[in-house]
């Protein structure tokens, strides 16, 4: 019932990279994003099924399924260490660099009101980099989805958590 639902902030989605190169399973927050879009109807390719006793309307079964995620922010320093943000510089410095079968990896994302992770295996494309003068330098990359979604609940594997992350406000 409407009067009961209420819209959620953009701002509590929680993004995360797992970390292949680690010895044990590490999610790495994506920090400083302040945009995502979810496309669930990306790369979904269908066949047309009209025939003579479909009088004259059009059908069609939908033969595979995809999806992006395509994620938008800030590019993000630790100012003390002038490193990047641990998630984007492992989209940016490793993942990116992946082919063939090396080229997929698992991200997950949640609102921080759900008690569930999606979790995809997935291909990433990165995003421009840049600004104007009075601009903060920008970040991007679409991930594709590969295979079916599945689930995880939140106690799964560890996550290196940062205060942003806590808050909700990175994303």
């Amino acid at each position: 019932m409407a009067a009961t639902s209420r819209p959620i902030d953009a701002r509590g989605w929680l993004f995360e990279v797992l970390d292949a190169t680690a010895t044990n399973e590490t999610w790495l927050p994506i920090a400083g994003l302040t945009s995502f879009t979810h496309n669930p109807g990306e790369n979904e390719e269908t066949a047309e099924t009209v025939a003579f006793d479909s009088d004259g309307y059009y059908e069609q079964d939908v033969m595979q399924r995809g999806a992006t995620l395509a994620v938008e922010g800030q590019y993000r320093i630790d100012k003390t260490t002038g490193k990047q943000d641990p998630g984007q510089a492992y989209v940016d410095k490793v993942w990116a660099y992946r082919l063939g079968i090396e080229s997929r990896n698992a991200v997950r994302w949640r609102h921080k009101s759900q008690t569930t992770w999606v979790v995809w295996d997935s291909t990433v494309t990165p995003g421009e980099q840049g600004g104007e003068t009075n601009d903060k330098t920008s970040w991007s990359a679409t991930i594709t989805r590969c295979g079916a979604p599945t689930a995880a609940p939140i106690s799964g594997g560890t996550t290196l958590t940062t205060a942003a992350s806590k808050s909700g406000g990175d994303a």
